[in-house]
């Protein structure tokens, strides 16, 4: 039963996204507990937030309750494809809306 927590991850988001056979998990064992990496297609990244991140808190809380049953702190990390995310820059002169790499520290509308 130690996997089930992996199986149960896999089973919920490749029900989620669109990609399901782009969807990867990962599970390691340490002294804080249960980690399951996850990583699924760039499409497939706001399916898996979802709206202010209910979604991925859903699936976390879920993953609580079910690594309570085994005496298990299970934690979901969600792996940001490579590239980083596409913003939308406001442009002050132009009306065109243009898109570049987020920049750590760099303020704009995240689309």
């Amino acid at each position: 039963m130690a996997e089930a927590d992996k199986e149960f991850v896999e089973n919920v988001v490749k029900a989620i996204v669109d990609h399901p056979d782009d969807v990867k998990t990962k599970r390691s064992v340490d002294e804080m507990g249960v980690l399951i990496e996850l990583s699924v297609h760039p499409e497939d990244m706001g399916k898996i937030i979802g709206k202010e991140g209910r979604t991925a808190k859903s699936i976390r809380t879920l993953l609580r309750v079910l690594g309570a049953k085994n005496n298990a702190r299970v934690n979901l990390k969600i792996i940001e494809p490579e590239g980083g995310r596409e913003v939308k820059v406001p442009e002050t002169e132009e009306k065109d809306e243009k898109t570049s790499k987020l920049e750590e520290g760099q303020v704009t509308e995240v689309v």
